[in-house]
């Protein structure tokens, strides 16, 4: 019994110890993130040749009318270039792209990767661009996206990455989906860059220098690619710049089995990440003081938000429990009582709470909220499942084609 009891405590001292550094890395970030930025009001004088590539794997359903949109940006239109690249496509398809004022790169792959589909692409388009925008092929841009972009160049940037948000909120899972990426923008983008670190790439709704991103790009092939095109950027000492109002409208997840799929990828991307690169990041920050390539390296063992919260709150009501009933020989297995687990659960959700937008703060995403257990347990299972999932592509089907309120 002692034995056991001796474990217990090991093991759950190590877990708070991990779970406090990720309450209190939130929590600086998010809090950073109430204040505001002053913003860039200047006007470009040089318009820059942008290639805006977008990449889809049998995305029959939604690519016709994001590249029919992607055109309609205030941009001058001979200054930018909408490429798609076609992987598995239907013929019809095809010829409905093939119909429109843009450029369609058809790619064919035994293994399909987006790393791939890039790389293949900027080979067959040549090098006459001055910046690369990617989006995902269900990605819908403000008019004025392309515009910003350009003038953030001007001020030195050689990454950007614009605000994604919503395109819809059909389900309480598309909800909760918004809201955590609402979340994820304000802490590890707006907080960063007002903290004076880099902003998170997302892997759409980015800007990025053509000959830097395609020089970056030739090097990597992984499922995570936009978080290895971060790493390697950070590493060479670029600031990423985000831009709060640079508004570019992605689907969020209606389903539970895509919401599994989609997660299991990014989680085994992130833990794939973290062990390749956490040592390189250690030594950079010693011996060239280059905190942002660490910061980097940090967040890739952040544990999602939602486990993060609901792990605590299960702990605390725990906790509680076994104290308010007084259940002695619960209590002596244990090495912290209620007060711990409470004050991390405490943080954690008023974190939350002022990362979040205010127009999420009504009756009906209120209602969704009650899906959050569900979206814990799913996590959880995306967790058991993320085995092998950093070495293969998992696709995630986009089919929203309702166009989203650009205002």
């Amino acid at each position: 019994m002692i034995a056991l009891s001796l474990f217990l405590k090991a093991v759950e001292l190590l877990l708070f110890i991990y779970l406090a550094m990720a309450t209190i890395y939130i929590a600086i970030f998010g809090f950073a993130s109430v204040f505001s930025r002053k913003k860039n009001t200047s006007s470009s004088v040089r318009f820059r040749k942008i290639a805006v590539l977008i990449p889809g794997y049998k995305e029959d359903r939604v690519i016709v009318d994001v590249a029919e949109d992607a055109l309609l940006q205030d941009y001058p239109c001979e200054k930018y270039e909408v490429i798609v690249i076609a992987d598995s496509f239907k013929k019809e398809t095809l010829d409905a792209l093939k119909a429109l004022p843009i450029k369609v790169v058809e790619v064919v792959f035994e293994i399909s990767k987006k790393s791939k589909a890039l790389n293949k692409c900027m080979e067959v388009i040549g090098d006459d661009y001055d910046i690369v925008v990617i989006l995902d092929a269900d990605n819908i841009m403000a008019h004025d996206v392309l515009t910003k972009i350009n003038n953030s160049f001007d001020l030195g940037f050689q990454a950007v990455q614009g605000h994604r948000m919503a395109k819809n909120t059909n389900t309480n899972f598309a909800i909760l989906d918004a809201i955590s990426e609402e979340i994820n923008n304000n802490i590890f983008r707006k907080g960063h860059r007002i903290l004076g670190l880099s902003s998170a790439l997302i892997g759409s709704g980015m800007g990025i220098d053509y000959k830097l991103f395609k020089e970056t790009m030739a090097t990597v092939d992984s499922v995570g690619e936009d978080k290895e095109v971060e790493m390697k950027l950070l590493k060479q000492g670029y600031k990423i710049e985000y831009l709060d109002d640079a508004k570019v409208f992605d689907e969020k997840t209606s389903r539970s089995d895509v919401f599994v799929n989609q997660r299991r990828r990014w989680i085994a991307a992130q833990l794939e990440f973290f062990r390749r690169y956490f040592f390189d990041g250690l030594w950079n920050l010693l011996r060239h003081g280059n905190f942002d390539f660490f910061d980097k390296v940090l967040q890739m063992v952040q544990p999602p938000r939602i486990l993060l919260a609901g792990t605590l709150f299960i702990f605390s009501l725990t906790s509680v429990i076994t104290y308010s009933f007084n259940i002695q020989y619960v209590r002596d297995l244990f090495l912290l009582d209620y007060r711990f687990w409470s004050l991390l659960f405490s943080i954690t959700l008023v974190t939350l709470l002022i990362s979040t937008p205010r127009k999420f703060y009504n009756l009906t995403n209120l209602k969704a909220m009650l899906s959050v257990p569900h979206g814990f347990l799913l996590m959880i299972k995306s967790l058991l499942k993320i085995k092998g999932a950093s070495k293969r592509f998992i696709h995630t089907t986009h089919d929203h084609v309702e166009k989203p309120n650009k205002k």
